[in-house]
């Protein structure tokens, strides 16, 4: 469903916005190109290889995490060709993706807070969302890599508006303080006429990022609408919810989130196998100081 503001789609009214952000960091021209060639069957790992490996730096941090305990592999990898024998094309992609966004958005002092927290409960979705898609049905139903991917950048949009419309962010952060139990998106939709979902969902998009992807960032806060995430939006919906619980936002307190209607019975989870899962999210959690180091977003 397209909603209209002011005569404008809010989809055409957040190009608009984007088109208009000067220095909005871009993927690099690595991804770019996998982007692609990885859609086309024909292609194969050495092409891959070769486009990887004409990025120097990327190639050095995408066999680093192959060879972390982000993957626990039982044996060394030595060369990209090799990684992407080992862990699939799909997943080196995602690799090259999460390495990228995440080197996009360095914190200046100006912001150095407001990213780590940020990125602290964006790691705990993506590792929440890996975790749940290797559980749920035997993995049967979620690729872990690309669920990985979507955790990581679910909120892709908070990081733009805080980022490129630091009046509109102190705005959202001042109704929230003011009004408790008013929804994040809520108050999104209120200041901007739009919330950080829809954003981070037309970014993608102009990203060129999968269709399910994007739609899984778009519409983590309302699942149930109907979208092509192919129930990736659940996914991300209750991994957000999860990596909130886990490590809850500084700036914003729990009144202001709310996992959406229909989620927990989707995966058939209680009360109980909630707190388990955050066990397990807690031990997994304790990789992403490496992650992050590794994809460049500390020293």
């Amino acid at each position: 469903m397209t909603t209209t503001v002011a005569g404008l789609s809010v989809e055409n009214k957040i190009d608009q916005l984007i088109g208009n952000i000067r220095n909005l960091p871009t993927p690099p021209i690595v991804f770019e190109q996998i982007q692609k060639v990885i859609q086309n069957p024909s292609t194969s790992v050495a092409h891959i290889a070769a486009i990887i490996s004409e990025d120097p730096a990327m190639s050095v941090k995408v066999l680093k995490l192959t060879n972390s305990a982000f993957y626990g592999l039982s044996r060394e990898v030595e060369s990209i060709k090799h990684a992407i024998m080992i862990i699939g094309m799909e997943a080196v992609k995602n690799l090259v993706l999460s390495a990228s966004v995440l080197n996009m958005f360095k914190a200046d002092n100006s912001n150095k807070e407001f990213h780590e927290d940020f990125w602290r409960h964006s790691l705990a979705a993506a590792f929440a969302s890996r975790l749940l898609a290797q559980k749920h049905q035997n993995g049967k139903i979620f690729n872990p890599d690309p669920a990985f991917t979507g955790g990581l950048i679910h909120d892709l949009g908070k990081m733009i508006i805080c980022c490129f419309m630091p009046k509109e962010h102190q705005q959202i952060v001042r109704l929230l303080a003011e009004t408790p139990g008013m929804l994040v998106v809520d108050a999104e939709e209120q200041v901007l006429g739009f919330d950080h979902a829809q954003l981070g969902r037309q970014l993608a998009k102009q990203w060129r990022l999968p269709t399910r992807t994007a739609d899984s960032i778009g519409f983590h806060h309302r699942p149930g609408l109907e979208n092509a995430s192919d129930n990736y939006a659940y996914l991300i919906a209750l991994s957000d919810h999860i990596a909130q619980l886990c490590f809850p936002s500084q700036d914003i307190d729990e009144s202001h989130h709310k996992l959406a209607d229909g989620v927990l019975d989707y995966f058939d989870i209680n009360a109980s196998k909630l707190e388990e899962f955050k066990v397990d999210l807690f031990e997994e959690y304790m990789k992403a100081q490496t992650f992050m180091q590794i994809a460049g977003t500390e020293q």
